[in-house]
């Protein structure tokens, strides 16, 4: 990371009442919504960038159908005025949307990435950060995992599934660290 802490843009992705939905259940670190509240606090009493991703499901039958009535913005991290929502309809925050264009309007090349889950719209996000030249910032906490169960019928525990997409995702494409260390580090 580098020594200026801003214009860092704090993205929370897909963070909708859709995922309460039964489909979700066994999160593997339900308190994941607590942490992300605290990181806006930080970035709103900063007065740094924060940036709401919404995903619109075309599909009926999703929990985030875009006419459903799962599909908003949890209340605990409701966008205030001035804080851009970028809608996207694929489980990728990048594509068929705004939020390159966004980020480049801010001459950002760093982003933080929180919200759910991060076996999937994450994994799919961060990997395309990555490979659009940003610097992925992804508190490990500020994210869920579900449990997995896999085409031969293999199950794989939530924790798991949380454990094993950070370790990846922090080889290659992402600064894998707490919220409290992130919060540190800004803080310097």
């Amino acid at each position: 990371m580098q020594d200026t802490p801003s214009p860092i843009p704090l993205i929370i992705l897909d963070v909708q009442d859709a995922i309460d939905q039964p489909v979700w259940d066994g999160k593997s670190h339900p308190d994941y919504l607590s942490v992300i509240q605290r990181l806006l606090h930080f970035w709103r009493s900063n007065g740094w960038p924060v940036l709401h991703v919404k995903h619109d499901e075309k599909a009926p039958t999703s929990s985030y159908y875009l006419h459903g009535p799962w599909n908003g913005i949890k209340k605990e991290v409701a966008p205030i005025e001035g804080e851009a929502v970028i809608i996207k309809n694929e489980n990728c925050a990048f594509i068929g949307t705004r939020l390159d264009a966004v980020l480049k309007g801010m001459q950002t090349k760093r982003i933080v990435l929180t919200g759910v889950v991060i076996h999937n719209s994450m994994d799919a996000t961060v990997r395309a950060g990555k490979a659009l030249g940003y610097t992925v910032i992804l508190p490990s906490d500020a994210t869920t995992a579900v449990p997995v169960i896999g085409p031969d019928g293999t199950c794989w525990d939530a924790s798991t599934v949380h454990a094993l997409t950070l370790a990846i995702l922090g080889t290659e494409y992402a600064e894998v660290m707490s919220s409290d260390t992130l919060i540190t580090q800004l803080s310097q």
